[in-house]
């Protein structure tokens, strides 16, 4: 397609680089340098204290937006004084006519509101499942008068707003694979990955491997210094070792050694980037079955599917797991559907469809 000038706009609860963004922070990274690579042009709206090498970056100063899964279905609709959010979507405002397409990457009700009232097209990557009645309300009223400009990462992701979304594109995600070494042996550990609040579910995890007396590295931005707390305290004897919050091509040397990577969310994973990033590195994946990792793992070839909150599913599958994977399929399944070129394909694909309609 022809080259475009694109205007991303990022998520509004945290800088880019610093984890608060959670997944979307990489998928935007990577999205950036598979478009760039394709010859499209590229600037990114963020907060302000963000960091994106090798990208036009600016930064927008305001207060954050709170986190939607930290809110119930019922919450309404907030912004605090001085909203970076809003800061951020007035300056794409004043802007948008330098662009051909804008891009939202935050799973904010604001963006979706305004979708009618810009006149350079918007098109809406949305980052998690559903959360509240308001955004889904918005987000399927978007999905139904502007068709195709929504587009999400997974098809579980799609099903579990309400109505169903419609017209909307899976465009899954893709990794520099370059950056995530590949390890033929496990050293003996195993790891989880994440944001370290509720909705992730590290306390299964914990459980499973304190039941081997084995080692469970966890990396990750503390979100909910409480609930970490409360893990540790309820699994005293269990070995866990916090590694803190890693940039990603530090994180994949550190994770590559790994048994297995294991996934225990308790709520719709939107998709799962740490599933890929694990499979780059022919680490084999132990998920619940529930959301987007049950799309990505190749349940008995690159690691296991477990019924969702089983932990003694947990416990049988990270007892076989080591014998019976082949980490170099992990290796070969990330590369055959998760490059980015293979990601920059569909996301192309999509705004063509954007600018058609």
């Amino acid at each position: 397609m022809r080259s475009l000038r694109l205007l991303f706009v990022s998520t509004s609860v945290g800088a880019l680089g610093t984890g608060l963004g959670g997944g979307v922070e990489l998928t935007l990274k990577n999205l950036a340098i598979a478009l760039a690579q394709q010859g499209h042009s590229i600037t990114v709206i963020a907060p302000e204290g963000s960091t994106l090498e090798g990208v036009s970056l600016i930064e927008i100063p305001g207060n954050l937006q709170i986190t939607a899964q930290t809110q119930g279905r019922q919450t309404l609709i907030t912004m605090p004084e001085n909203s970076v959010l809003g800061n951020m979507w007035n300056y794409a405002r004043t802007v948008q006519q330098g662009y051909d397409l804008i891009v939202n990457f935050a799973y904010d009700w604001l963006p979706f509101y305004l979708t009618p009232f810009f006149t350079t097209p918007i098109g809406h990557l949305v980052s998690m499942g559903s959360l509240s009645e308001a955004m889904d309300q918005i987000i399927s009223h978007v999905a139904s008068s502007y068709p195709h400009t929504i587009a999400v990462h997974s098809q579980a992701q799609a099903e579990s707003f309400e109505p169903r979304l419609e017209f909307v594109r899976n465009l899954q995600n893709g990794f520099d694979l370059s950056q995530y070494p590949f390890c033929a042996t496990a050293q003996d550990f195993y790891a989880w990955v994440g944001r370290i609040a509720p909705e992730k579910g590290l306390e299964d995890a914990v459980a499973a491997i304190d039941h081997f007396g084995a080692t469970l590295k966890v990396w990750g931005v503390i979100q909910d210094e409480a609930y970490w707390n409360e893990v540790r305290s309820r699994y005293p004897k269990a070995k866990i070792e916090y590694q803190g919050f890693l940039p990603t091509a530090e994180l994949a040397i550190a994770l590559a050694p790994a048994i297995a990577l294991i996934m225990t969310p308790k709520w719709v994973e939107a998709f799962g980037n740490v599933a890929i990033e694990a499979l780059a590195c022919g680490v084999p994946v132990i998920a619940y079955a529930r959301g987007g990792p049950a799309e990505i793992v190749r349940s008995g070839e690159t690691g296991y599917l477990v019924e969702p909150d089983d932990v003694t599913g947990l416990i049988g599958a990270i007892a076989q797991v080591e014998e019976t994977i082949d980490r170099s399929r992990c290796r070969q399944q990330a590369e055959k559907q998760y490059s980015l070129a293979a990601m920059a394909d569909r996301v192309e694909a999509w705004f063509e469809q954007i600018l058609k309609s």
